[in-house]
């Protein structure tokens, strides 16, 4: 009886013992998650993501209407990437930006209503909490041909015609992670028509007959983005570009706004403007109504969309 009491006494001591020496290991390792749970959430080292699609559709049907119309659908398709990443001094951010919008009026064929690609990468080393030198790579360009007329016309844009690619060194701004301000004296701006009819028209400020058009110039890129309200938030990008080597005191421009809007985890609202000036891209205008461009100039371009739809967003 004794000997079984001892057992039962030694084999409760040896549990009491497992069970503190697992609650303190335990207790370690929760602690390492929310050290390690900290860093991933404030995003001071490692990978951060963030991922948005919003999806419009607009239909419009008439059938005997008395006011008239055509009847329409449209869909607008949007979808932007941030990837960036951050270890010690390095900081290396990523941006994606996709858009593709058709519309149909009446027995008229589709026709693009909005057409972009966007990639851009950015390599910093930290000097200070908020000062980084830093190298910059951005691409632009767009997927499917653009034309005239919306019935079709003369082809006027096409995959890579225009290509732009940009390559800069310079120093980089931050605070937080929502404004950034890169700003360099030597920067690279590439040019590419790779359509031959396009290419041999001089199209987009290239040489006719010449593929692409190197310029060597300044550059200035601020973004900012902010919830402006719960649910409401705001993305703005602004591009500057002055060429040293002919006609600096024009000054390319794109700047681009998009507010988000959300309603609730699956549908949003959505306003994009972009305004876009290139002294070397001249654009034709019929000034007297005979359905004839008649006036060849630099002139601002300015898009705005508005959309509602299905919105997805992933962070991580």
């Amino acid at each position: 009886m004794k000997s079984g009491a001892s057992f039962f006494g030694k084999f409760l001591l040896g549990g009491i013992s497992v069970f503190c020496l697992t609650s303190q290991v335990q207790s370690q390792v929760t602690e390492g998650e929310k050290h390690l749970r900290n860093i991933s959430l404030d995003g001071t080292t490692g990978w951060k993501t963030e991922n948005n699609l919003t999806i419009a559709f607009s239909q419009v049907s008439l059938t005997n209407w008395s006011a008239g119309g055509q009847n329409s659908m449209s869909v607008n398709g949007r979808f932007n990437g941030f990837y960036n990443y951050k270890k010690e001094r390095m900081a290396w951010d990523n941006q994606v930006d996709l858009g593709y919008g058709l519309l149909k009026q009446g027995k008229t064929i589709w026709q693009k209503t909005d057409d972009r690609f966007e990639i851009m990468s950015k390599l910093g080393y930290r000097m200070s909490e908020s000062f980084n030198l830093a190298g910059l790579a951005d691409f632009k360009s767009q997927f499917a041909p653009g034309y005239s007329k919306p019935e079709g016309g003369t082809r006027i844009s096409d995959l890579f015609s225009p290509a732009y690619f940009l390559g800069a060194v310079g120093v980089d701004l931050k605070k937080g992670e929502n404004f950034t301000l890169f700003a360099s004296p030597i920067t690279t701006k590439m040019t590419f028509v790779l359509n031959d009819s396009l290419s041999n028209a001089g199209a987009f400020g290239v040489v006719p007959g010449k593929k692409f058009r190197t310029e060597l110039g300044g550059y200035l890129r601020v973004m900012w983005k902010h919830d402006v309200v719960k649910n409401v938030g705001l993305l703005t990008k602004l591009d500057l570009f002055s060429n040293y080597l002919k006609d600096p005191q024009y000054i390319d421009v794109n700047w681009e706004v998009l507010v988000n809007m959300r309603i609730n985890k699956y549908l949003s609202v959505n306003i994009n403007t972009l305004l876009i000036y290139d002294h070397d891209i001249i654009i034709g205008k019929d000034t007297n109504g005979d359905g004839t461009s008649d006036s060849f100039k630099p002139r601002v371009q300015f898009k705005e969309l508005f959309g509602l739809g299905l919105a997805f967003s992933l962070k991580k």
